[in-house]
């Protein structure tokens, strides 16, 4: 369907951009995402700690931590990262709780429950990883069975030309977005950074999810092996949620520069909207003229 733009003469055509199946698939990944952040936050604050291999116990330090420290007879939130150290008061280490400073890794407003309760955050974490796994290998399914990935994601030899991939790195600094028919598909950026998540992020993450399980571990103790400890798992576990996170903070920004409106109707309809050129007439067809 062809809607034309009285201003420029553009035209904007209305293609077909994601499937049902993607679709449903990017909203419930949405909501897993959304309560295994919060959720996984509330777990961490039980010790909100990092270690590396088979450390964790025995006072071995940490490389890691958020806390509440004593100095002087004054309570503050320190972060520590390696040697480095930050005055965090308020928000991580020490925050409020009902008007009362508190020892708390992350603060109440970006866990689930709000107050501390490690069993109930742990239910709601694992029933979300569950069903954030299903959701995930019915999604992988799709993509291959439909040829979604080799369609829409495997970047051509032509787009992984360093001088192609310059030159999108250029266009996304300058938030210059493709327009015209270069719109139907992703570029190589976008590409490239959905098959990183798809295909290392998330199996690492949910890999590591599942050594931090002695259950599991006893099925599957090679895990242990693979990732150096149940702490190093934990530590990979928090550092990829992270940059999972670090990615859908950039992913929203994109989505807000670059249209909101049309972004979100291509995932909640399907339908995406580019421009099109106007046709232009010839002498050939103009009346009057020869």
């Amino acid at each position: 369907m062809d809607a034309p733009d009285q201003t420029t003469g553009r035209k904007h055509l209305l293609i077909r951009r994601h499937s049902l199946t993607v679709r449903l698939s990017h909203w419930l990944n949405v909501l897993c995402m959304t309560v295994l952040l919060f959720s996984g936050l509330q777990i961490f604050n039980a010790h909100p700690a990092l270690y590396w291999g088979q450390y964790g116990a025995d006072a071995d330090p940490s490389f890691v931590s958020m806390e509440a420290v004593d100095e002087d007879g004054a309570t503050r939130g320190v972060t520590r990262i390696g040697r480095l150290s930050f005055d965090t008061t308020g928000v991580l280490g020490l925050s409020n709780v009902d008007g009362e400073p508190t020892a708390r890794g992350f603060p109440d407003w970006m866990t689930l429950p709000s107050y501390q309760d490690l069993a109930t955050g742990r239910r709601w974490h694992f029933f979300f990883a569950w069903l954030f796994v299903i959701n995930g290998l019915v999604y992988v399914a799709y993509g291959f069975l439909a040829r979604h990935f080799r369609r829409d994601l495997v970047p051509t030899r032509d787009e992984l030309a360093p001088a192609h991939l310059a030159r999108d790195i250029a266009d996304h600094a300058r938030l210059r977005f493709p327009k015209g028919e270069k719109a139907r598909h992703y570029n190589a950026l976008q590409k490239l950074a959905y098959l990183l998540v798809i295909f290392v992020a998330l199996p690492v993450m949910i890999a590591t999810g599942l050594t931090m399980s002695p259950g599991f571990d006893a099925f599957a103790p090679w895990l242990l092996d693979l990732f150096g400890g149940r702490q190093s798992a934990r530590t990979l576990h928090f550092i990829t949620a992270s940059s999972l996170v670090a990615f859908v903070v950039v992913h929203v920004i994109m989505v807000l520069v670059s249209g909101l409106f049309n972004n979100m109707r291509s995932m909640i309809t399907g339908r995406y909207a580019i421009e099109t050129e106007p046709q232009v007439n010839t002498g050939a067809n103009m009346e009057g003229k020869p």
